[in-house]
């Protein structure tokens, strides 16, 4: 009988144990995934960004409805970026084609830059002028950059608004997750 207390004394001690592992362990989990959600917070409000394309300036590039994700810590644009911006209380993105210095004009030959005429082949329409837009030539100031949308006949971009100021640019685009037409 003695011997059977003592199995069950034995048998109590461990559940209590087990049990005040299982809430140990327990909170030692939501504590992590707190903290997993806590960096990524932080991540993706300092170092990194995702915008939503809403507009077709881009195509086919980057399509209406694409998500974008954009680095924002590099601010050293070269010709060529895609980069994420606010204007006109918009989230728009813009291929970079001149920066700081370069002389920017827009004839009946297309897109100059420095004199020289840009060839693309991801661009599929003649680069023009808009009628009340900007006037060219120009030469693109230091802390700017002059964007162009890929899609040039219905792009919102620096033939409109002049030239960007690389403090007003969110970032620079390194990937996008096509969210539709897959």
């Amino acid at each position: 009988m003695n011997e059977t207390k003592q199995e069950m004394n034995k048998i109590q001690e461990i559940k209590k144990v087990n049990k005040y592992s299982f809430k140990k362990d327990l909170i030692f989990l939501l504590l992590k995934i707190l903290l997993i959600i806590c960096v990524m917070f932080l991540i993706f409000s300092f170092v990194y960004g995702i915008a939503r394309t809403n507009d077709i300036s881009m195509k086919p590039a980057i399509k209406d409805s694409d998500l974008v994700l954009y680095y924002r810590l590099d601010k050293n644009f070269v010709s060529g970026d895609v980069v994420v911006f606010k204007k006109n209380n918009r989230i728009m993105m813009s291929r970079v084609v001149a920066v700081a210095g370069d002389q920017v004009d827009i004839t009946k030959d297309g897109l100059m830059i420095n004199g020289a005429v840009q060839i693309s082949q991801d661009i599929y329409s003649d680069t023009t002028q808009f009628k009340d837009g900007t006037d060219f030539p120009l030469t693109v100031g230091q802390g700017q950059v002059f964007v162009l949308g890929d899609n040039r006949t219905v792009a919102s971009d620096s033939r409109i608004y002049g030239c960007l100021n690389i403090n007003d640019i969110k970032g620079k685009a390194i990937a996008v997750i096509r969210t539709r037409g897959i």
